[in-house]
């Protein structure tokens, strides 16, 4: 239904990857608002991980690449500074129940307008 942007950042069959639930347009914001035409507002172009790879034109052409080598790294497009380490907060990952409940495996910048906001799991009625 839609496309999120993993990156995995350890061996093949050892989970290691990491979803990228959000960014901010630095650059080509025309061409990021042409891909998110629903976008109200800047901040909501890239707002949520489904969000992202839409104004990134993330898809499965992407699948198993090398994202850390050479200039055409799908990596070299990031730009701006790390961000101070006072200002990184993590949790719960949003909307996920049970065991990965208790882990705090979400990770945000304090204070940035395109995370997006935390939801709690809503256990689903089973069917009889």
């Amino acid at each position: 239904m839609w496309h999120c942007l993993n990156v995995v950042c350890g061996p093949e069959g050892r989970a290691s990857g990491v979803l990228l639930r959000a960014g901010e347009i630095r650059v080509g914001h025309e061409l990021a608002r042409h891909r998110r035409t629903t976008a109200k507002h800047d901040r909501e172009l890239a707002k949520g991980p489904a969000r992202l790879a839409t104004a990134l034109a993330i898809d499965r052409a992407l699948d198993g690449t090398d994202a850390c080598v050479g200039p055409d790294s799908p990596l070299s497009v990031l730009t701006g500074t790390p961000v101070p380490a006072d200002r990184i907060r993590n949790g719960p990952r949003t909307g996920v129940g049970g065991d990965g409940a208790v882990h705090p495996w979400r990770f945000w910048i304090d204070g940035d307008p395109t995370v997006s906001p935390y939801r709690a799991h809503t256990p689903r009625k089973r069917r009889t």
